[in-house]
């Protein structure tokens, strides 16, 4: 998806909540939404908790959207012309409808409910993502990971993967990166990742071992739960810091509740973010920016879409700076 931000350098700070907690259990933060109209004349409003001036990053994951449900004959659905990305991976999941991806490899494909869809960008990439006419509630998440610098101009590349469900203590879990519950993901990572789909039945708990060198962060799309013993309301994401190695995830509604669980070791590397690029500096988002204004081969072709492809905003009059999460006090 792409970040189609008129201001894309500006984020606001989230709100943090954190009270007294029980011994071994993990300092919470909460993280809260802002909503961002993804462009066109009736726009597709998604729900973004990364980036914001508290956290950045969150492992090496630097980009959460949330968005639905929409019914598209209201909202007109997703229709995100052929756009660039440089230094990440994209992640595609969703809970209900289809979307159709076409990209500059010559995938063409459909993301569907419970099916991962990875693209790594790398040195550069293209793509569309155009909701299908079968689709009548969009709703579900598009995630982006930070490449580490010695991996940031690798080639591109799609994969597709389908997690099977398993279930524990009231729990279905869908791990579509990393490994949790005794189930790894065969999709690769640069960096130590965790992507997993954990859907929780009414006032039920689970506590997952995790590796406690990692961070994460718990997305919640519908219900109320609790993360350790910080309540997270539906759209917020809570930020749990390294240390212990268990989570403990209990639902507070009487319907079920899902979430998004993501981890993975913190990123020790300043990145700038700026539109669908990721970079190290100023020069190389202009680099790309550039080039991608140019019809540069970088970025490859999208063969398929019927329409122009998306044109970059205008730089900022000022250098982009780097970015790194804050210290922890």
């Amino acid at each position: 998806m792409s970040n189609v931000e008129t201001k894309p350098v500006d984020m606001r700070c989230g709100a943090a909540r954190d009270g007294e907690r029980p011994a071994g259990a993990p300092r919470v933060d909460v993280l809260t939404p802002r909503d961002v109209p993804l462009g066109g004349p009736r726009a597709m409003t998604v729900r973004r908790t990364l980036p914001q001036r508290a956290r950045t990053l969150i492992g090496a994951w630097c980009f959460a959207d949330h968005y639905g449900p929409g019914d598209v004959s209201e909202t007109g659905g997703m229709d995100v012309a052929p756009h660039p990305h440089t230094g990440l991976q994209t992640v595609s999941w969703l809970f209900t409808g289809e979307i159709e991806h076409r990209d500059s490899l010559g995938s063409h494909t459909f993301v569907r409910p419970g099916e991962l869809n990875l693209m790594t960008g790398g040195h550069g990439i293209a793509h569309s993502e155009v909701s299908t006419p079968r689709t009548t509630v969009l709703h579900g998440v598009q995630l982006w990971v930070a490449l580490p610098e010695e991996h940031r101009h690798t080639a591109r590349d799609f994969q597709h993967h389908v997690p099977e469900p398993v279930r524990v203590d009231g729990a279905e879990i869908r791990v579509f990166l990393g490994s949790l519950v005794g189930i790894t993901s065969p999709v690769p990572a640069f960096t130590p990742l965790l992507g997993a789909e954990i859907v929780l039945q009414p006032h039920a708990s689970v506590t997952l071992d995790v590796d406690p060198g990692f961070e994460h962060g718990l997305l919640v799309d519908r219900g109320d739960v609790r993360l350790a013993d910080v309540l997270l309301r539906p759209a917020e994401l809570g930020y749990a810091h390294p240390g212990p190695g268990t989570l403990t995830l209990t639902n507070d509604s009487d319907g079920s509740a899902r979430t998004i669980l993501l981890g993975g070791t913190p990123f020790g590397e300043e990145i700038v973010m700026w539109w669908n690029f990721i970079g190290r500096s100023h020069e190389d988002i202009a680099k790309a920016r550039e080039e991608w204004q140019e019809s540069s081969d970088r970025f490859g072709v999208v063969e398929g879409y019927p329409g122009d492809h998306l044109p970059a905003p205008a730089l900022p009059h000022v250098s982009i700076k780097p970015r790194r999460n804050p210290p922890v006090h």
